[in-house]
């Protein structure tokens, strides 16, 4: 009985051994060249149809929630060159900021929008219209991709405002590499589809950036 029992725990150890070793990392990083990360976007027609923003919950009490702070003054925080300086109820003074749409130093935190870099109607538009209500939460606060949110002169944002690069791209000529680089890394990140329009601008402007990579990992 004794062999008959340890055959059968032999047996069932090497049946986790298989299971482990054949299931994938979850969730792996893949940097690639900017234009070829370009053509793993799925294309698809857009449609706005039901979009609200209030669908997408934000800011919520981000990361800590336990430290006061909205998502929007953590990214504050995370992207701030001199941080600033936190008061009760999270409050912001001092600090200093780069805006790197429009190459701007800001030292105001009021002077600043959170940009999601893919603007929540684009997301709507691009897929995020099936999601449920605690994924599209979660894309609308996503600080696990340092692409997704970023802080800018409200002035730059609001000039963006829900356009795609076939629409708009920063003032500054100099980032649009990067810019575009992150844009195609937050979509794919979040599995959204572009249109034909996108794609082709995205192409345009990828054909300029030979040294430009794009890395992303797959949200959870």
């Amino acid at each position: 009985m004794l062999t008959s029992v340890l055959r059968g725990l032999a047996a069932a150890s090497l049946a986790v051994l298989s299971v482990t070793a054949s299931t994938p990392a979850a969730h792996a990083a893949e940097t690639l060249p900017v234009a070829e990360a370009v053509t793993h976007l799925p294309v698809d027609a857009e449609s706005r149809d039901g979009y609200d923003r209030d669908a997408f919950r934000h800011w919520n009490r981000g990361e800590d929630p336990a430290d006061g702070c909205s998502t929007r003054n953590e990214v504050l925080i995370t992207e701030a060159v001199e941080p600033p300086t936190v008061g009760p109820g999270c409050r912001l003074s001092s600090g200093r900021w780069w805006s790197y749409y429009d190459q701007t130093w800001v030292t105001s935190a009021s002077g600043l929008d959170i940009d999601h870099m893919v603007p929540l109607a684009e997301s709507w538009d691009s897929g995020a219209s099936a999601w449920t209500a605690e994924r599209r939460e979660a894309y609308a606060n996503d600080q696990s991709a340092q692409a997704s949110l970023v802080a800018v002169t409200a002035r730059s944002n609001r000039s963006k405002a829900d356009q795609d690069p076939a629409q708009w791209l920063p003032p500054a000529a100099e980032v649009h590499c990067r810019y575009v680089a992150e844009w195609v890394a937050t979509k794919l990140r979040w599995s959204l589809t572009a249109d034909e329009t996108e794609v082709a601008a995205l192409r345009e402007a990828a054909d300029g950036c030979p040294e430009q990579s794009v890395t992303y990992e797959p949200a959870a």
